[in-house]
């Protein structure tokens, strides 16, 4: 398995057991997406969310498997470098905990393709499922619970969870900044 090396923040603290770490970042790469992280065996499994997650139980959003990350990435706000690896502005869309539904273990439950979770985010909360669809996408559904909504989440809390800054506000401030990574980034292709 490989990991992308983090860009540098804060230090998050180390959960509990069966309490860990979660973050959605809004990445305007070569399409606007959301990256949906979980903190799983020490790093952060990923997903890119070409739409967005959806608060509606009905709806069942593509979740496309991508490299690992680092658990420092999950504080990263700002702009990667033209030519690194997922160059363009990220933004911590939310953030928080979850913690896994079931006996299974998460790592049983991932290679078996179907993950059940409870998030205590600033915007996501309640009860999830991450389903295998096929060898190369999941599904990331929403259950039936008292956060379950038919808004559009995405558009009615656009802002940062981290910063309270747009997409916009962000590339902007970043202009003319050097990458954070320092003068070697991970080059593996953009995304």
């Amino acid at each position: 398995m490989s990991v992308v090396k983090g860009h540098p923040g804060e230090v998050m603290k180390k959960p509990s057991d069966t309490q860990r770490s979660f973050v959605v970042q809004l990445h305007q790469a070569r399409r606007l997406h959301y990256d949906f992280r979980l903190e799983v065996g020490g790093v952060l499994k990923s997903w890119a969310l070409p739409k967005g997650p959806s608060l509606d139980p009905t709806v069942k959003r593509l979740a496309v498997p991508v490299e690992d990350h680092e658990l420092a990435y999950a504080d990263f706000e700002g702009t990667i470098a033209d030519g690194e690896y997922g160059a363009g502005t990220v933004m911590v869309w939310d953030r928080g905990n979850w913690v896994p539904e079931g006996a299974e273990g998460v790592t049983e439950a991932l290679r078996r393709g179907e993950l059940k979770f409870r998030l205590r985010g600033k915007k996501l909360k309640g009860s999830w499922v991450l389903i295998r669809a096929s060898r190369l996408g999941w599904l990331l559904i929403k259950h039936r619970d008292r956060f379950a909504s038919a808004t559009d989440v995405t558009v009615t809390k656009p802002l940062s969870t981290l910063s309270g800054r747009s997409l916009a506000e962000i590339a902007a401030a970043d202009q003319g900044r050097p990458d954070p990574r320092g003068p070697v980034g991970h080059r593996r292709g953009r995304r």
